[in-house]
């Protein structure tokens, strides 16, 4: 059994597919808890990780606090401030699911929370670990395209029918909608590549029928050093459109396609298998111009370095892979735009 004790609170997509398949390929982590309710994913989880205990209800664990270091908390957003704060109390360190919160207020005080307790608290923005934004990155950091002008970045797909109930129906208030879904990717993203966002426009609508938030929104960030991002979601996409197109002085760069990672996972997959995480070639980005085009290798994604990172920084006090208030920055730019952007609803 790993060192660091680890119940994964949730084990739908978010907890079957990413947590725990990345922690049981470290072994400085054991998963020794899993909770949810649902009598499928209980089966779902005894058959993956035979060796956790299966609880169904997350008072259960908090009874055996003394048998666990870390929380990894992958619920319903509507749930995440709760369930975080309720693991800081019983002196537990915390990984939250994006979207860290849906009121930045409470990510205010999950941070404080956590700092008085001398407690780690992170959130999972596994899209800084994409292969895609890692050969971004890493061409901005390079300068290979020039003096950066601007990014658009897109993250679709068709889904006219959502069959989650919490998403089909849910507010922007319960982190309902697409822009609390995806936004904390892309968002994210955009400040890491070029720095806190300076001015937002933001447009939002919701062509489903029904109660709910918006299903497709389109936000425009002027960067403080000049950047300007235009980020793209929407879950009613039926064509797909390139997911990263970057323009430089120099020369561009456009990419097609999702990282790899999430279907390798969704396959049952080993983060240590050879070629996880790895691209084929015909999915790769190019870079030039109308003329003349390469196309660039895309670097292996590395979804497990989330959780080497936090190894290395629970027992040494060292900051964590993300800073909340990374995520809470990213969090505040979406409540700013609900606040100032009606979703509109076309006939």
């Amino acid at each position: 059994m790993g060192g660091i004790r680890t119940a994964v609170i949730g084990f739908g997509t978010g907890g079957r597919v990413f947590h725990a398949p990345l922690l049981a390929a470290d072994p400085r982590f054991s998963v020794d808890f899993i909770v949810t309710a649902n009598a499928e994913r209980q089966r779902q989880a005894r058959a993956a990780h035979p060796t956790a205990a299966i609880l169904g209800d997350i008072h259960e664990l908090f009874r055996r606090t003394s048998q666990v270091d870390l929380l990894v908390v992958s619920t319903p957003p509507s749930s995440h401030y709760e369930i975080a704060r309720a693991g800081l109390q019983h002196g537990l360190s915390v990984v939250v699911d994006k979207p860290f919160v849906v009121k930045a207020a409470q990510g205010r005080e999950l941070i404080a929370e956590a700092q008085s307790r001398g407690l780690l608290l992170t959130v999972f923005q596994n899209r800084r670990y994409d292969g895609d934004f890692l050969t971004i990155q890493r061409m901005v950091r390079e300068g290979s395209l020039g003096k950066i002008h601007s990014l658009e970045s897109r993250f679709e797909w068709w889904k006219p029918e959502e069959t989650k109930a919490w998403k089909a129906h849910a507010g922007a208030e319960a982190g309902g909608g697409i822009l609390f879904d995806l936004g904390p990717h892309l968002l994210d993203q955009a400040c890491q590549l070029f720095g806190p966002a300076a001015s937002v426009h933001a447009e939002l609508s919701r062509y489903r029928n029904g109660e709910g938030a918006d299903d497709e929104a389109f936000v425009s960030l002027e960067h403080a050093g000049g950047v300007r991002t235009h980020a793209a979601m929407s879950s009613l996409a039926p064509l797909e459109r390139p997911r990263f197109t970057l323009v430089g002085s120099a020369t561009g760069y456009v990419k097609w396609g999702l990282d790899i990672q999430e279907s390798q996972l969704k396959q049952g997959m080993s983060p240590l298998a050879a070629g996880y995480g790895e691209e084929p070639e015909p999915q790769w980005g190019r870079l030039g111009s109308r003329e003349s085009q390469s196309a660039v290798p895309t670097e292996p994604g590395r979804y497990g370095d989330f959780y080497a990172a936090l190894a290395t920084a629970l027992p040494n006090g060292t900051p964590p892979p993300v800073d909340p208030a990374e995520a809470l920055a990213v969090i505040e730019l979406i409540e700013e735009i609900y606040v100032s952007t009606p979703i509109s609803r076309p006939r």
